[in-house]
């Protein structure tokens, strides 16, 4: 199961990866194109692969301990209060991003059956990029689960150990606020 988690972050990651360069090679075309007269508005499609970068990272980003976080607050407590709100956190960003998940995917088969396109020169169906972002979501809803039964099985999450071995610092696996050497 660990295996297929962290398989489907880093395809998730890689996904991102592409949606970024797909950005930089639509407005590359766009430029080409005024080379040769031929109108090509990069910026709707260009809006969209950013869109679908953003969600896709979003998991790859948590497990590599990349997020933002806020860790003047949780510094502070002692090992059992920084479980406790590591459990509050995981479990509150979890529930969260379950719930925009379903109601992503409602809005993506709802531009699928009423057939919404975007207003911009392309007609491009909403349902499409509309994906990215649905999919993105709940694979971030998934990392966030994952990191919750890590903390409630006692583990450090991956995304403070990532922090801590970003910092030089090594934590090893023992339970959250007990760092021990590796």
């Amino acid at each position: 199961m660990r295996r297929t988690l962290d398989t489907l972050y880093r395809v998730s990651g890689g996904l991102s990866a592409f949606f970024l360069m797909m950005i930089g090679v639509t407005i590359l075309a766009q430029i080409i194109g005024r080379f040769f007269g031929i109108a090509f508005d990069a910026t709707e499609i260009s809006g969209f692969c950013m869109a679908a970068s953003t969600f896709l990272g979003l998991a790859y980003t948590l497990r590599a301990g990349a997020h933002i976080r806020v860790n003047l607050l949780v510094g502070r407590f002692g090992p059992q209060g920084r479980r406790v709100v590591e459990i509050w956190c995981c479990t509150l960003g979890a529930l969260a991003l379950a719930y925009f998940s379903v109601n992503a995917w409602k809005m993506t088969y709802d531009s699928l059956a009423f057939g919404d396109t975007s207003p911009g020169l392309m007609a491009v169906p909403f349902w499409i990029p509309q994906i990215g972002m649905s999919l993105g979501a709940t694979i971030f809803a998934v990392a966030l689960l994952d990191e919750l039964f890590q903390v409630v099985r006692g583990k450090i999450p991956e995304f403070l150990d990532a922090e801590a071995q970003a910092i030089g610092e090594e934590l090893g696996t023992a339970s959250i606020g007990h760092p021990v050497p590796r």
